[in-house]
């Protein structure tokens, strides 16, 4: 009988490895501690992290890899992702127009339990704020901006939009660098979250785009210099 269930306890201890991967070197890339089109030594990573082996590490190249976030290269190893600015802005673009399309649809069709969701995910990311740590803030403002695309009950706009906005998150964290953009960030969703508790659609259209495009303005003067 335990010969049975040793190799599940085995794969769900893996998988929990392969995810804590994961998340590891993902924050790694978005905080830009692994810079674009550095490679990423397998022996470095599990020197530095050794409660990982190899198996699992490799695993989350491969989902990173799926993201975007990184490169895999035959007989040359994994790399950051290069992207070029005319790539991030065609990006930007993308994900403006899909929560402009969303904003609407989210408003009318968006459940009072997902609402609640939302407002719980704004109180624990003002409070990421107030304590200044910016990677649970940018992770918890990214699973909003989500959640009011998924609102729309549209599976094809969220689809597209998740894919999007995981191949270009590290430069989206990059805006949120500079403080003072940090701070009129949080005061953009504080209107936004009251338009969508209010279901005006039209008004949190408006809003998201708005938010974005402030956004991005700044987080493309900082990254100028990077994406020569």
């Amino acid at each position: 009988m335990e010969n049975k269930t040793l190799p599940e306890v085995t794969s769900t201890a893996r998988g929990t490895r392969t995810l804590s991967a994961v998340t590891r070197l993902r924050e790694l890339i978005v905080s830009g501690v692994l810079k674009p089109g550095q490679r990423i030594s397998e022996r470095s990573v599990l020197e530095e992290h050794q409660d990982l082996s190899r198996t699992p590490l490799r695993e989350a190249l491969k989902i990173l890899a799926s993201e975007g976030l990184i490169d895999l290269t035959p007989n040359r190893g994994a790399f950051v992702t290069r992207l070029s600015m005319k790539h991030i802005d065609s990006a930007m673009e993308v994900l403006i127009g899909l929560e402009s399309i969303a904003a609407v649809a989210s408003c009318a069709r968006i459940t009072a339990p997902e609402m609640e969701e939302i407002k719980t995910l704004h109180h624990q990311m003002l409070v990421s704020f107030q304590q200044q740590d910016l990677m649970s803030y940018f992770q918890i403002n990214q699973q909003i901006h989500q959640l009011i695309v998924d609102g729309a009950h549209n599976e094809a706009l969220s689809r597209i939009y998740r894919a999007e906005s995981l191949h270009i998150r590290r430069y989206r964290y990059a805006g949120n660098i500079e403080h003072a953009r940090w701070e009129q960030a949080v005061t953009e969703h504080e209107q936004i979250i009251e338009a969508l508790c209010r279901r005006d659609g039209l008004l949190l259209r408006e809003l998201l785009r708005a938010h974005h495009s402030k956004g991005w303005d700044v987080t493309r003067e900082l990254l100028a210099t990077e994406l020569k």
